[in-house]
């Protein structure tokens, strides 16, 4: 089982995150908690010091994490972006389009059902976080 599935290739953030708030009151911290109400665009000016932005999915049924996670990766952030709580495995794929790149899931992960889940779709039909060139794009030669 996979407790956690990390996508990097530096090294994982020794650095405990805080609330949005706290990081907001200090802006000493180098890595902050996301939860589902917090507004990430309180969080660009400071994208440059973060090393690590966990981003909370209290329920499955909860998606107002990926709508986070494409802010942030949007206005640029390169540190890593990582899903916590009620991560399912069968929204792998989904997530990563989003721009996650590790996740630390409330029940592990199979690591069968992991790789199954992430090559589930080759292809994509629009751009993403993930910089994966959309279907149209391969058509036509261009592959980035």
């Amino acid at each position: 089982m996979l407790d956690y599935l990390r996508f990097r290739e530096d090294d994982t953030p020794d650095v405990s995150a805080v609330t949005v708030d706290a990081f907001l009151d200090q802006t000493n911290a180098a890595a902050v908690r996301i939860e589902p109400g917090d507004d990430a665009r309180q969080l660009l000016p400071h994208l440059e010091q973060l090393r690590l932005v966990e981003v909370n999915f209290p329920s499955f049924g909860d998606g107002r994490g990926y709508s986070s996670a494409r802010i942030l990766r949007e206005a640029g952030y390169q540190g890593e972006l990582r899903a916590v709580g009620d991560v399912a495995v069968d929204q792998l794929s989904h997530y990563r389009r989003c721009g996650f790149d590790s996740f630390f899931p409330d029940v592990p992960f199979n690591p069968e059902d992991a790789q199954a889940a992430l090559d589930r779709w080759p292809y994509v039909y629009q751009a993403a976080a993930d910089a994966r060139a959309p279907i149209w794009k391969l058509r036509h030669g261009d592959q980035g």
